[in-house]
């Protein structure tokens, strides 16, 4: 059979793409080279607890924000309701430094009210920078990569707050060492600040599950252990992609969310002025699942943001994982209404060195995993509260973990720092979505497959 597009990848972007391309009568396939969706934000059972891999929390919540608001644009393009979505928000997160402390919510107010008790001379700037990130024109894929350092640094002044505004923005989003592209910044700062987190009691699931649920009643196809060792092409032009197995599937165009680099390698051509670099940063986190909620061991908070250092130290570490910052996620402690009924947890992500995690294995590779957890605990007891005693479960992945499941290069979480923003890749009908095109967040990722897929509609031939 023919497909009008085949999509390489079951992740948000190749399932949101998906069952936008089958709403307008497109012939679509996903392949997916693993038995489950998701990609980077999947799930799975381990020790009897249903656990997630990825997802902290969705960003762009907004309940009540206007219709051009990104979660209910992608809600209209996926002929979805916010409800579907089952999405509790978040109560109150920090952003944790020797030098201060920043509580916000979903109420930009307060973190309003925390620049200006913390950071006095900065509280006009602060409010400049919303205004600059409220007003930038997001739709503007032609500039090239501005320095969201620099460019922030001079409405923030001081260092201190700079350096604190930016570590939750490239902790979740950015593919740089240090910094982050300025279109980026001001998507993740929209998204985390400006419009809110929330997190569904069922955690991922949830979310895949309604997107799955989506493809097939729109007439979307999906073929799991289905990997696509190349992409053939004629006369410049995209006709076909071949599997692990030899089957030869002939389609119109090709939508990829394996990332830029490794979607190339799957050409029999090159591009030769396509020089993206292979992405350098990874991380390790752990999973504890406590006995009891961690709100009664003394911590409220639904997300913490830690630094140790005065400076963001953002880059692949000389150690195998970098303790000095991280982020620490409670999924027991957002908003719910009814009581939370599932594990109880404690989720703590830090950068960690590709290249340590991929040279070891068997029992080495667990003696370190069990060893750096157990690190890790006891550097953010100075951050929160001690759960050591209380862990009854606990699970570890690694770089090699995200290079296993995801195939991006060096275990890159966030991909290649060069981003093809606009998706067109050299070789026609060959397309780019997913964290490779630069959207972030999972509604990031789900919008860059609707864009993609209207892309591929206006240029059918």
């Amino acid at each position: 059979m023919t497909y009008d597009t085949v999509i390489i990848g079951a992740g948000m972007s190749g399932l949101a793409a998906g069952i936008r391309l089958a709403h307008f009568d497109s012939r679509v396939l996903i392949v997916e080279k693993h038995f489950r969706e998701g990609g980077l934000n999947s799930y799975y059972t381990a020790g009897g607890y249903p656990l997630d891999t990825g997802l902290h929390a969705m960003t762009n919540y907004a309940p009540n924000g206007p219709k051009s608001a990104p979660l209910k644009k992608l809600l209209r393009s996926l002929r979805l309701r916010l409800s579907d979505f089952d999405l509790t928000p978040q109560t109150t997160s920090k952003i944790v430094f020797p030098f201060a402390t920043l509580t916000f919510s979903n109420d930009l107010d307060l973190l309003k009210q925390e620049v200006t008790q913390n950071f006095p001379n900065q509280a006009d700037n602060f409010v400049k920078l919303i205004k600059v990130v409220n007003e930038y024109d997001f739709g503007d894929l032609a500039s090239g990569r501005k320095s969201a350092r620099k460019i922030v640094s001079e409405i923030i002044t001081d260092p201190d707050l700079l350096e604190m505004i930016l570590l939750p923005v490239l902790y979740y989003g950015s593919a740089e060492e240090d910094d982050i592209d300025f279109w980026q910044f001001c998507i993740m700062f929209q998204s985390l600040f400006l419009e809110g987190l929330a997190r569904p009691p069922g955690g991922v699931r949830v979310i895949l599950s309604t997107l799955l649920k989506r493809l097939e009643d729109a007439g979307g196809e999906l073929r799991f252990g289905a990997q696509v060792t190349r992409i053939e092409e004629t006369d410049g032009k995209v006709t076909a992609v071949i599997l692990k197995d030899g089957e030869r599937i002939e389609c119109g165009s090709v939508l990829s969310s394996a990332g830029r680099i490794e979607t190339t390698e799957l050409t029999d051509t090159k591009p030769p002025d396509d020089s993206a670099r292979a992405g350098q940063l990874s991380f390790v986190e752990s999973i504890n699942i406590l006995d009891r909620p961690a709100k009664e061991l003394g911590e409220d908070s639904t997300l913490i943001f830690y630094c140790n250092s005065e400076k963001i130290r953002y880059r692949k570490p000389e150690e195998p994982v970098d303790l000095d910052s991280g982020v620490i996620c409670f999924p027991g402690n957002f908003d719910y209404t009814d009581s939370y009924n599932g594990p109880e947890m404690v989720r703590v992500t830090h950068m960690a060195d590709y290249d340590y995690w991929f040279g070891i294995e068997g029992l080495q590779y667990m003696k370190a995993k069990a060893d750096w957890r157990l690190r890790s605990l006891e550097t953010i007891a100075n951050v929160t509260s001690d759960f050591r005693d209380h862990i009854k479960f606990s699970d570890i992945f690694t770089p090699d973990t995200v290079r296993r499941y995801t195939g991006h290069i060096n275990g890159a979480v966030y991909g290649s720092p060069d981003k093809l923003k606009r998706g067109v890749t050299n070789l026609r009908k060959l397309y780019i979505c997913g964290s490779d095109q630069g959207y972030l967040g999972i509604v990031g990722a789900m919008l860059s497959g609707v864009i993609m897929a209207n892309v591929i509609m206006k240029e059918k031939d």
